[in-house]
Parts: structure tokens; sequence; C-alpha cells
């Protein structure tokens, strides 16, 4: 089942997209509430909205964001693209092997989500706007410390993910070593719907990855070509590793990262040693395609400049 969130006659509504036409929920009812309702509740009231309510046709709604996550993690899952980014910073660099030993992620801004067809503002003072080709997995469950096998049964479902990205900001503040920041946060795309678990079952393959095909395109042309199976950990160990020792709760979004193969500028800058592809720029339509969960188109736009911010101040460690 797809589920949607749609603006539609003034209100905003979930909705089940079938068969490209939407039926909404009559009532309050948001994606969130769905999610955190259980993947079977969920299904069925899918399943009621579908006999009970019109269909509206496609071309009559705007898409937004499929849910408004509670928080957004974001692993880096893909060794080709680790592969691709470290060369950025220096030719010689190899992934590290701390890479290999545990799924990391980083927490990014859940308040910067946008959704199918909207704009991407540059953030002020971004020179080298960048896309990132990724796949989502949404919690459905609470869980803490779960085992992997356990984490598999709290997927709710999945979703495409664009986590934008300023990487010359990104590559100043990096140097501090606590991670990245307005490199990072000004926007996060989701959508263009939410697909429950069970639709992807049959691309998963012997290892329990998922064999999904993933391509993006900058104005038409492709950039990058991946399958989603070429992750480091299926999605079953992210969810348990970001659970251990606190909580994942029901509505919680972990991005799988970055695939390789032209997932990223920053990944094919480091293969290549110069900026070809060039860097985003106002104008530029960015179009990511994943296998059974559909395209999600962004536009580019020109953003405003910020109010300076003055440098840390230098002063003696002075003490009384």
């Amino acid at each position: 089942m797809r589920f949607v969130t749609v603006e539609h006659a003034g209100r905003t509504a979930a909705g089940v997209l079938d068969d490209g036409r939407v039926y909404l929920f009559d009532d309050e009812t948001t994606v969130l509430d769905l999610v955190r309702s259980g993947l079977e509740a969920a299904k069925e009231a899918g399943a009621s909205v579908l006999t009970t309510q019109p269909a509206v046709p496609f071309d009559q709604v705007r898409l937004r964001p499929p849910l408004q996550p509670p928080t957004l993690r974001d692993f880096v899952a893909f060794e080709e693209h680790v592969e691709g980014i470290v060369k950025s910073v220096s030719p010689d660099a190899v992934v590290v092997e701390e890479w290999y030993a545990a799924p990391t992620f980083y927490f990014t801004n859940p308040h910067a989500i946008v959704g199918p067809g909207d704009e991407v503002a540059v953030p002020p003072g971004c020179r080298e706007l960048d896309f990132e080709l990724e796949v989502a997995a949404v919690v459905g469950r609470d869980g803490t410390t779960l085992a992997p096998a356990e984490a598999e049964e709290h997927i709710f479902g999945y979703t495409i993910l664009n986590d934008w990205s300023a990487r010359d900001l990104q590559r100043v503040e990096m140097r501090v070593g606590l991670g990245p920041a307005k490199g990072k946060d000004f926007a996060s795309s989701l959508g263009p719907s939410l697909v429950t678990a069970d639709e992807l079952e049959t691309f998963r393959d012997a290892d329990g990855f998922l064999a999904l095909a993933l391509t993006v395109t900058v104005n038409g042309e492709e950039i990058g070509r991946d399958l989603a199976s070429n992750m480091g950990w299926p999605f079953r160990d992210l969810v348990a590793y970001a659970s251990r020792g606190t909580w994942v709760r029901a509505g919680d979004v972990l991005g799988s990262g970055t695939c390789g193969n032209g997932g990223c500028l920053a990944e094919l800058w480091g293969r290549r040693g110069q900026k070809d592809p060039p860097a985003l720029q106002p104008g530029d339509v960015v179009e990511l395609n994943v296998e059974g969960l559909g395209t999600l188109t962004n536009i580019v736009v020109a953003g405003r400049d910020a109010p300076a911010i003055p440098p840390a101040r230098r002063r003696p460690r002075s003490r009384p």
C-alpha cells in the first residue's frame, strides 16, 4: 500500500495512492498517525478508505512530504560512495577500517523536510550544492536494543530521500570534528509516497537486501545508477544499530546514505579530480528514481543572503 500526504480542495490530507488515483481520509488522520497505529492497522484503515471514499484524480492533488518524521537519522552505508568522498579530500585516501565495523549515522533536521515538486533554495553562502540519492526506511514500532531479526519487524515501509548537501560549507565545518551542520540542515526531500514494506518483498535477495534499481538525473541527463542491494548492511541492521542503548520510535526515518556510482556529485568529483559534473545551480531539476518507490523531483532555486555572524572572540584564559 502507498500512503501519501496531499493538498486538495484547500486542505492537507492523508490518502492512499492506487492506480493513479488518490483516496483521501475524511478526518484529521495523518500518515504519521497511521504509522504509529502499526502496519496492519494502517493497512486496514487504508483498505477501508479505498472502498468507502471517492477517487480523486492524481492531477487534482499536490503531493507533500509523505510524513513529518519526529527524527531523521542518515547513515553512510554504501562503500563505493565513501571511496569517492574520501578521494575528494585526498587522492590517496581509502575507506577507514572503522567504517566497516558499524553502520554510522548522523541526525539531521526534521524541520527542513520538503516534498515532491518543491523548490530547494541554495543555502546562504553555498557555492557547491549537491544532491544525494538514498532510500529511507520508516520505523513502524517503538523498540530498543533490537536484534536485526527483530528490527526487520519494526520497519513500516520505505520512501525516497534526497539528503541535499552544501559541500563547501560541509567541508569547512567538518574540520572541527563534530559532524555536518549548516552543510546539511537546510533541506531533506522525502517522497513521493510511503510504500509499505510488504510491497517490496519481491525485491529482497537471499541476504536480506532490497535489490532496487536507483537512478538520478539532472535536467534529464543521467548522473548516477546503482542498486540498493550494494549497501554494506541491510536496513534491518541499520534499525538495530540505531536502537542500540536507546529507542527508535514509530515515524523515525532512517536514510541508507548515498548510493555509489554517481549517487551524488561529490563522489564523482573525488574520483575524477575535478568538479565534473558541476555543482547544482538555480533552475536545475533533480530527479531521483527508485524502483518500486517512484520518482522524487525537486527544482533548485536561488537562496537569500543571511546576516553575518562574527567569528569567535579570542581571549586569555583568565580565571577568578
